[in-house]
């Protein structure tokens, strides 16, 4: 015999457990995303105000809550960009530029996002694999869509991936400098640039 879900204030356990997941997240983002490697796992739940006990509820350490947070990240960026892409209409420069800047503005619209993302991510294991291995699914959506855009004109394999990987690498050191105050431009001129660089060497 199966029994309903306790309820605490009209809540279920699941609903609550749910609940102290995303708030957990939401930390590791904002400690991760303003102090960088030195986000220890007493400050991500300080900031959630949780104890330690429903950190582990949810993750096994706190690189296993940064890698959960870079893929959220990284799942809300491959979504609305292929959203973009089905949405917009036009030749491919205009369906190009509307992704390419769905994707900066995620990543510079909340800054933390970018540092966890590209900058921070870098820093150690089993982040810096994470993220590797992010850039080539980034830069094998690219190659895909290169087609979809260019058809009989795309490159082929390797040379999609190669093109695609230079252009994914080159963006995110791009958007690397402009976070780090390195280079004096804005958001749209990074769009610019990388919708340039796109359509310049997504085909023949």
């Amino acid at each position: 015999m199966t029994h309903p879900a306790r309820q605490y204030r009209g809540r279920s356990s699941q609903e609550r457990a749910a609940d102290r997941r995303a708030r957990l997240l939401e930390a590791g983002l904002q400690v991760f995303g303003t102090v960088g490697e030195r986000a220890t796992m007493t400050a991500i739940c300080a900031e959630a105000k949780l104890t330690e006990r429903y950190f582990y509820e949810s993750f096994r350490s706190r690189d296993d809550l940064l890698v959960q947070v870079i893929e959220t990240i990284a799942e809300e960026v491959r979504m609305a960009a292929h959203a973009t892409l089905q949405t917009v209409t036009g030749n491919p420069e205009v369906r190009a530029r509307a992704a390419i800047a769905t994707f900066v503005g995620i990543l510079t619209g909340d800054p933390r996002k970018g540092r966890v993302s590209i900058i921070e991510s870098a820093g150690a294991e089993p982040l810096r694999t994470r993220r590797r291995q992010l850039l080539r699914s980034f830069a094998s959506m690219v190659a895909e869509e290169s087609k979809e855009l260019y058809g009989d004109r795309a490159w082929s394999s390797p040379q999609d991936e190669v093109t695609a990987l230079l252009f994914v690498g080159g963006l995110s050191e791009l958007i690397t400098a402009w976070l780090n105050g390195e280079i004096d431009v804005s958001p749209e001129q990074i769009v610019d640039a990388a919708t340039y660089q796109f359509t310049s060497t997504a085909h023949r």
